[in-house]
Parts: C-alpha cells; sequence; structure tokens
C-alpha cells in the first residue's frame, strides 16, 4: 500500500541512492528573501545555490518541501477545494543538480522513478517540452520509452522557467498523467489546451540553463543545473487510485474529524466543497503557525488570517457555530507529525493561537453576517447586484471580514464586490497610517483605541513651554483593553496633559519617565491618536487611574532632537536658494542623532551646490537667528508667506515657526530658541531615492564636530602612513597614482612581449587536420584576460583554425576556445570543445560556436582535459 509517508521516503531513498544528499525541508517563512511571503517550491532553499553566492558540500540534493501558495504571485487560495489538485499547504517533491548532472540524468531519474518505482503506467504518461528544446526531444525518445507521439512542444507560458525577470532560466519538461476520457471537459479537451482534471500534471523538470540579462539577451550559464518538483498529494492520488487529492490518506481522517464535528456525510461532489476547503486550511493554519507566523493586519500574519477566517465560515455553513479549528491540529499532527515532528513539539501552541483567533473572530462574526445580510437586501431593493466597495471595507474595518470571505457571500447569493472601490479605501487607510507614522507593532489599531477612549477627555500637550508636567492618570490600556491598575506590565498611558512629544511630521517622539504613587514607566514611545497622547512603555511598580503622575522628558534627547529639527527648516531654505524654488520637501527624519530631507530636484547635486548650501545653513546658524512660533488661522499664515510641510494635514488653526528673516514654515515640531544653538551643520551625504527625488543627511551639534573629529584622526593617520604633513596629502597621493600608472604601463608592455614570445612558441605546437589547423597548448602564468587575448591573436594567425589554450589559475583550470567562423559551418562548435574538455576535469561549461570558454576544478586533470578536447575535434573533422 503506497501510503504518503512510504512515497515520500521511496522518493528520498531513491535519490539518496543516486547520490544526492537528503536535505530537510525549509521553514515555510524565507530566511533573507524579502520577495517571497513564503516558501512556494523547493528550490526555494537553494536559490543562493542557484545564483552562485552561497557553496554547500554536496553538487546533488534530494528534499520534501513545504510550501503554501495563499500570497502574492503564486496563490491558489480561490481555487482550493474547487478542483481535485489545489491546496494553500502541500508537499513538493524534488531532486536538484547544482552544476553537475543535467538533462539526461534528470530525464532518466523521473521516468525509472515514476515507470519502475511507483509502478505508473506508461501507457498513461505524457511529457511535455519547450518548442524550441530539440535537446530534451531527443533525449525523452533516446534515454525513456515514451511514446513520441506523447511529447508535445509547448510555447514559454507552459515550458519555460524563470527566477525572476533577471537571472537563471531555462526550459523546462513536465510530465503529466492521463487519467482517462471519463475526466475529459469536452470534445476539444486535450493536453496544452485545457486545464482540466483529466491532465494531472506530476512532475516538472527544470533545465536551468541560461542567464537572463536586463536587455532579455540568454547567455548559457559556465554550469547547468536542475531543479524538478512533484507534488506529493497528486502523486499520492495516482498511486492510491483515488481520484482527487482529497480522497488519500493525507486528507481522508481531516475529512472524518470534520463529519465528527458537523454531525454531517462528506460528499465527495459540490456539496463536500466547505469540507475540502476546512481540511485544506487546517493542515496551512498548523503548518504556518509551527513555522513561526501568527495572526496579524499585514503580510504574512494577514495571510494566515485569511485562511483561519475562511476556514471559521465554511465551518458555519456546516453547522458549527463554535471554534472548532483547533481540535483538527491533532489530526494533521497524527498525520504529518512522523515527517515534521516540530508539528508534534508545538501542538499545544498551534491550538492555542488558532483557539484564541477563532474565538475573537467569532465575537464580530455574528454581527457581521446580520450586517451583510442587511447590505444584500439593501441592495436588492435598490435594483443592484453588486456590493460597494465602502460596504466591503466597512465589513473588513468594523467585522474583520477579509475580502475574500464578503466576495464567497456574495456569490452565493448572485452579487459580485466593487473590489477596485474596496482597494482603494484600503489605500487610503494604509496612506493615512503612513502619515501618523505608526510602526506596525507599536499599538493598536487607532479605531480600536479610539473606542476604548470614547468617554476619556482629550490630552493637552504642555511640551511647547516645558518639560516637566503633573497631571492625573486618565486611561490604561494592557492587550488592547483599559484596565483600572496594572502592575510591571508593558502598556499604554494617558495623561490629562503632558509634555512628551509624539511622534509626527518626520520628529520621533521624546523618550523620558513617568512617576506615580507606586509605579515608574520608562517611556520608549508616544503617538497621536485622536485627541489623546498615547505613552507606551514598560511600567516597574503599579499605577491606577485617578493618581497624579509626574512627566519627564529627556531633556538631552530633547534638545538634540530640536537642533535638528530647526535645521532641516535651514536646510530647506537653502535648497530653494541654491537649486530654485522646485527643490520642496518631500519628506524627513528628525532623530536626536542625525537629520534625513527628502526634496524634489532632478539631478545629483555637484560639490560646489553642496558646499554653497552647508555653508549658507551654517551662515544662518552663526547668525543667530531668533526661532518663534505664532499661532494663527491658515489664511493668515498663507498670506505671511509660511510654506506648508509635506504630508503634513493642517487645521484651521496653524503653529507657524519663524527663524528670523531667513525661514518661515507651518509645523508642529519642537525647535532651539536661537539659531546658535545649533553649533554646526554638516552634510555627511547626497543621493537619489527615485525619479525626481533626493536625500540628503546630516548632522548637527555634537554629532558634526565628532564626525569631524574622526574624519581629522583618519586624515592625520593617512597622512603618517604616506609620511606627508596632511597639507601634502594631495600632493603626494597624485604623486604615487602617477607612479602606479606609469608601473602598470611598464608591466603590461613587458606582459605583452612575453605573450608574444609565448605565442610564437606556441605556434610550433599547430598540428594539420584535413587542412585546419588545430593548437592545444597549455599556457603558464597567465591571467583569464590575456588567456583570452591569446587564443584570438593565434586564431587570426592561423587563418582556417580551431585554437583551445588551458591554463590554472588560482588552482582552478580555465579553458579557451575560439573556432573560425569558416569552420564553425563544417560543426565545429566552441561550445561543445570547451564544454567536453572542462568535463574531463570536473568542471562544465560552454559559449557560441565561434568562441566559448569553461572552468574545470581538478587542475591536476589538465592534461585529460587537452586530451578530450583533441578527441572531439578530431571526430568533428571525421
Amino acid at each position: 500500500m503506497w501510503t504518503s509517508d512510504k512515497i515520500r521516503s521511496t522518493f528520498l531513498e531513491y535519490f539518496a541512492d543516486k547520490g544526492h544528499s537528503v536535505v530537510e525541508s525549509s521553514s515555510l517563512v524565507p530566511v533573507n528573501d524579502p520577495t517571497l511571503l513564503f516558501s512556494n517550491a523547493g528550490m526555494n532553499q537553494f536559490k543562493d545555490v542557484f545564483l552562485g553566492i552561497d557553496r554547500r558540500s554536496y553538487s546533488r540534493a534530494t528534499t520534501a518541501q513545504k510550501c503554501v501558495r495563499a500570497g502574492g504571485k503564486h496563490n491558489d487560495l480561490d481555487t482550493v477545494g474547487r478542483t481535485a489538485r489545489h491546496h494553500t499547504f502541500f508537499e513538493m517533491l524534488g531532486n536538484f543538480s547544482f552544476g553537475d548532472y543535467f538533462k539526461a540524468d534528470a530525464i532518466r531519474y523521473a521516468w525509472e522513478f515514476l515507470t519502475e518505482v511507483a509502478g505508473l503506467p506508461q501507457d498513461r504518461l505524457w511529457v511535455t517540452i519547450y518548442r524550441d528544446d530539440d535537446e530534451a526531444y531527443t533525449l525523452w525518445q533516446e534515454l525513456t520509452d515514451v511514446n513520441p507521439r506523447r511529447i508535445l512542444r509547448l510555447d514559454e507560458s507552459d515550458n519555460f522557467w524563470s527566477m525572476g525577470d533577471t537571472g537563471p532560466c531555462g526550459p523546462c519538461s513536465e510530465i503529466h498523467y492521463d487519467r482517462g476520457e471519463q475526466y475529459a471537459c469536452g470534445s476539444n479537451c486535450a493536453l496544452g489546451v485545457c486545464d482540466c482534471d483529466r491532465w494531472l500534471e506530476v512532475w516538472n523538470l527544470v533545465f536551468m540553463q541560461y542567464n537572463r540579462d536586463e536587455t532579455g539577451l540568454l547567455t548559457p550559464l559556465p554550469h547547468p543545473s536542475i531543479d524538478t518538483g512533484m507534488g506529493l498529494e497528486r502523486l499520492a492520488s495516482l498511486l492510491q487510485g483515488v481520484d482527487s487529492n482529497f480522497d488519500t490518506d493525507l486528507f481522508t481522517p481531516l475529512l472524518a474529524q470534520i463529519e465528527k464535528l458537523s454531525g454531517q456525510k462528506y460528499d465527495r461532489g459540490e456539496n463536500g466543497f466547505p469540507f475540502r476547503v476546512i481540511a485544506d486550511h487546517s493542515r496551512a493554519c498548523t503548518f504556518l503557525i509551527a513555522d513561526g507566523v501568527l495572526p496579524a493586519n499585514d503580510g504574512r500574519g494577514y495571510v494566515l488570517r485569511r485562511i483561519l477566517r475562511r476556514a471559521l465560515r465554511f465551518g458555519r455553513l456546516l453547522g458549527i457555530n463554535k471554534a472548532f479549528l483547533y481540535q483538527n491540529v491533532d489530526v494533521v499532527c497524527s498525520i504529518m507529525g512522523r515527517s515534521y515532528p516540530e508539528l508534534l513539539e508545538k501542538s499545544d501552541f498551534v491550538k492555542e493561537v488558532i483557539k484564541m483567533e477563532e474565538e475573537r473572530f467569532l465575537v464580530t462574526l455574528n454581527e457581521g453576517l446580520k450586517k451583510i445580510e442587511d447590505i444584500l437586501e439593501q441592495a436588492r431593493e435598490q435594483g443592484r447586484n453588486e456590493i460597494e466597495g465602502e460596504e466591503a471595507f466597512m465589513l473588513y474595518d468594523t467585522y474583520g471580514f477579509p475580502l475574500d470571505l464578503t466576495e464567497d457571500m456574495a456569490e452565493e447569493n448572485g452579487f459580485t464586490v466593487d473590489k477596485d472601490g474596496f482597494s482603494s479605501m484600503m489605500e487610503e487607510q494604509r496612506h493615512r497610517a503612513r502619515q501618523a507614522g505608526k510602526g506596525e507593532n507599536a499599538f493598536a489599531r487607532d479605531i480600536q483605541i479610539a473606542e476604548l477612549l470614547t468617554h476619556t477627555p482629550p490630552t493637552y500637550f504642555s511640551g511647547y513651554e516645558k518639560l516637566r508636567d503633573k497631571a492625573s492618570l486618565l486611561a490604561i490600556i494592557k492587550d488592547g483593553e483599559l484596565c483600572d491598575q496594572v502592575a510591571d506590565d508593558e502598556l499604554l498611558v494617558v495623561a490629562a496633559s503632558t509634555p512628551f512629544y509624539a511622534e509626527s511630521g518626520g520628529q520621533v517622539a521624546d523618550s523620558g519617565i513617568i512617576t506615580g504613587k507606586s509605579g515608574k514607566m520608562q517611556v520608549v514611545d508616544v503617538q497621536k491618536v485622536a485627541s489623546w497622547f498615547i505613552h507606551r512603555g514598560l511600567l516597574e511598580g503599579s499605577l491606577q487611574t485617578g493618581e497624579e503622575l509626574q512627566l519627564e522628558v529627556n531633556q538631552q534627547q530633547r534638545t538634540a532632537t530640536a537642533r535638528n529639527h530647526t535645521a532641516t527648516h535651514l536646510l530647506h531654505r537653502a535648497l530653494r536658494q541654491v537649486l530654485g524654488e522646485h527643490a520642496q520637501q518631500k519628506g524627513s527624519l528628525v532623530e536626536p542623532s542625525r537629520l534625513r530631507f527628502d526634496f524634489s530636484h532632478l539631478a545629483s547635486l555637484d560639490e560646489d551646490e553642496l558646499e554653497a548650501i552647508e555653508n549658507m545653513v551654517n551662515q544662518a546658524i552663526w547668525t543667530m537667528y531668533p526661532v518663534d512660533t505664532t499661532v494663527t488661522g491658515i489664511n493668515q499664515a498663507r498670506e505671511m508667506g509660511a510654506i506648508a510641510l509635506f504630508g503634513e494635514k493642517y487645521g484651521d488653526q496653524v503653529r507657524v515657526v519663524q527663524v528670523g528673516d531667513f525661514s518661515q514654515e507651518l509645523c508642529g515640531g519642537t525647535h532651539v530658541g536661537n539659531t546658535g544653538q545649533i553649533g554646526l551643520f554638516k552634510i555627511i551625504s547626497e543621493g537619489s531615492i527615485g525619479s525626481g527625488l533626493r536625500r540628503i543627511e546630516a548632522f548637527t551639534g555634537k554629532y558634526a564636530l565628532d564626525y569631524l573629529n574622526q574624519a581629522d584622526a583618519e586624515l592625520k593617520a593617512i597622512a603618517n602612513t604616506l609620511k606627508a604633513s596632511p597639507d601634502d596629502i594631495h600632493h603626494k597621493v597624485e604623486s604615487l597614482t602617477r607612479n602606479l600608472k606609469d608601473k602598470e604601463k611598464e608591466i603590461e608592455s613587458l606582459r605583452s612581449r612575453l605573450s608574444q614570445a609565448s605565442s610564437a612558441d606556441l605556434l610550433q605546437k599547430v598540428v594539420q587536420v584535413n587542412g585546419a589547423r588545430v593548437l592545444i597548448a597549455k599556457v603558464e602564468g597567465v591571467d583569464a584576460n590575456t588567456l583570452r587575448q591569446n587564443a584570438e591573436m593565434l586564431k587570426d594567425k592561423l587563418g582556417s583554425s580551431v585554437v583551445m589554450l588551458a591554463s590554472v589559475i588560482e588552482d582552478k583550470v580555465l579553458l579557451v576556445c575560439f573556432v573560425s567562423k569558416d569552420l564553425t559551418g563544417k560543426g565545429l562548435h566552441a561550445g561543445k570543445i570547451v564544454g567536453a574538455a572542462a568535463k574531463a576535469a570536473g568542471g562544465g561549461g560552454g559559449g557560441r560556436p565561434d568562441m566559448a570558454q569553461a572552468g574545470a576544478k581538478d587542475s591536476g586533470k589538465i592534461d585529460q582535459a587537452m586530451a578530450a578536447a583533441r578527441q572531439i575535434i578530431e571526430k568533428s573533422f571525421s
């Protein structure tokens, strides 16, 4: 009996016997790969190996890889349960070659495993190849028993694989299983024409043999590689003789569990759709949480939350109106735990996370279901069959309904959803979140906090006038709930007034200490939500609402931040003066240790412009302009000529910050009282951050002085090394550079003379083969560039010729071959010559018919490499 465990182990053992290292599945959360939401293919963990960034102790590997396709480019979420073969979580069986074997062995291994080891009938197997891959077409016929009429050529969209827009890529070959005419989708059903359940893609063999550059040009890789993938679930359905992946032993225990929980019988037809969704999603949730993903409102956590809530929704369709999904974890562990022991180790934690998320969602689900029924009823009365984007967003924002859940319910009632309208409102929310400057884990969403503080008086900000204040404690928030008293915990605090500046306008929040009668809290962040200032920190001792607090801002940090904030105003004015009025602020970051200023400008700033800007700012500092603030109406401020800052939202009353007669801007930040307090301004970098956007980073005050002192110390150290005074360094370096260039010319001249002498010696080794001149020789003491130049020069001298030179460079063999154009037309191919030679020395490579190069690891086999080249040349002439 082919159990799933047996299939997995048999696959891995087969390739282990073929010299492959069995490599453990990587986590579903990709390591150091921001391009992927989840691991979605077996090759993910080997990506850097294929790119040549990473090297392993093995050149062949085999894995059973955990995969999730439920977000980003690869997303099968909406297809799950509707077909017999799609899943959010699945296992991919694969074998890989990193510059070792290539197409022939990949094809041979796949055919042998499927037909001889697994015992699939040959007359049911079909093969697709890339339309121009004649090599694969020939190999399939020579190495296997597949009927040539069952080898189909398909286009790039079906049978050409790429890692990305650029980088390694190549043709692929897929093996399909014909499940029979009874599964056909119609009279025109055919492989390559339709995507129905008759034609089951079993295995994909990727022949990674090219590198694609930015222009789309394909060049052969020096070490072609193999990447294959076969779905365990699909293979199990074939070997266990069932019609669907959901009828295999990977799912039947889960379906039985759902029958038990719902009290209903599973139907393999359309009525069984909810069962299949829940079974699939149970596996995905279990594996994702075990790998460290937790439910959240964005990123991987949001995908997990969508999957989990979708399963709950289908549970309700089966009459399950309570938390139940966590009970499926033990079933998943019983099926998969032998192969993935981490499931058993973390099962209790996984169940706890799922149960908490279920219970949280169920609180709002009932109300949300009633609300969506009201929306549908109202739509019917209005004669429309679409849920508007605003309605879908309200269901998401208020009741936690993911868009796909709303779409599911709309579809069941013959409705559609305005997805574009929903997306527009989502983007507006994201924009508001960005403008508020909140970190993703710093606070609960504004709306949740605002609801909690509905009956709490607003906070008065006293930080413009003082850094220390006394105020009553109005509210304590812990774990998203209001508390009257808290001890020794991380919490959010709201006071009647505060001197703490809340993060906004690019300026970071103040830090400091809040002290109560029996506790002290170190404030690490402050955010403003509506009219409340929310202080976040870690409490030592206890706090109780109603008690009086002492709130004290870190004065040193506030002063350093104020220096940088006022400096951004001076910088903004200087940029507009030097570059033009178009140089407008587009963003900023003001911290105690530095400032960052983004502005609109089309070109990089040259040294003269940077010097002029820096001098203008410092002159404004040393002029000691007074810094005054005025609160006035927005219209009056505009009449005064005050500049509005990028990204800020202004009310009727605004705060104008005026720096003497130098600068005037609308700003709610904190500033020095006089520009002289900034002390010094020093630009440390300038560069592009996008089309038409530039960024300047700078230091002020002590940090600027420290930067200059460090630069001075480095300058003196360089002067000491050069045995010159700091004033003489420039002339000393110019002199050394001239001397170096002279020496390089001398070396190049000597190298050229040696190369010519060496070439004259090499000409004596030329042999005649069928009227053509053939030179195969070893060259000592040259670099790669010289070796190529010599080979090309010799080819030009010899006329109708084949020239292959070999050399050992840094303990590795380098082979270069040139073939004159008249001989390439007679079947001689430089790429095949160096490929054969490199293979003899444990390497690989190739190239064009007229020029190619290759490398090999074993320098002790350079003579064998040359002999192999000679043999293939002679064979080509015969």
